[in-house]
């Protein structure tokens, strides 16, 4: 009994070295461990179909599956309503392209796994981050509000 108690405490003072604490670090850690293990390098491909590659603001090909950034609504490309839409929609496009050729990513479903056009319905993540939030904050598109608006 003596000796289970003198163990207690010297554990509790951090006697048995750094070791000890370094190998229950990990359980400590908070929030769980994100990772990512997909990725491509992505092209551009406007007029759609193609295999990883981004067509504007919120749809990619990946593995040859049509994907929607489900989180948000980025402006059109084609066609646009306006010029300014246009522009918006372009640098949009092209930041998707630089967001998903970053880093490896996650790909997770939410309440619906299709919409109406066939795309999968995909909430686009790195490091447990939303692309698609990113493209927000940067006012390159905006949260999906469950239908499209007018960007002119």
């Amino acid at each position: 009994m003596l000796v289970i108690g003198g163990m207690l405490i010297g554990a509790g003072l951090g006697w048995f070295g750094p070791d000890v604490a370094r190998r229950f670090s990990a359980w400590d850690a908070p929030g769980p461990v994100v990772r990512d293990t997909l990725s491509a390098r992505f092209g551009l491909c406007h007029s759609g179909g193609g295999t990883n590659c981004v067509v504007d603001g919120d749809t990619f090909w990946f593995q040859g599956e049509r994907v929607r950034v489900m989180d948000i609504d980025a402006p059109e490309t084609h066609p646009p309503r306006c010029a300014e839409e246009a522009a918006l929609g372009e640098r949009a496009t092209l930041r998707l392209q630089a967001l998903m050729n970053a880093g490896p990513f996650s790909l997770e479903s939410g309440d619906r796994d299709m919409d109406r056009y066939g795309r999968a319905l995909r909430v686009v993540t790195r490091g447990g981050e939303s692309i698609g939030e990113m493209l927000v904050a940067e006012g390159l598109a905006r949260e999906w509000e469950g239908a499209r608006r007018p960007w002119c």
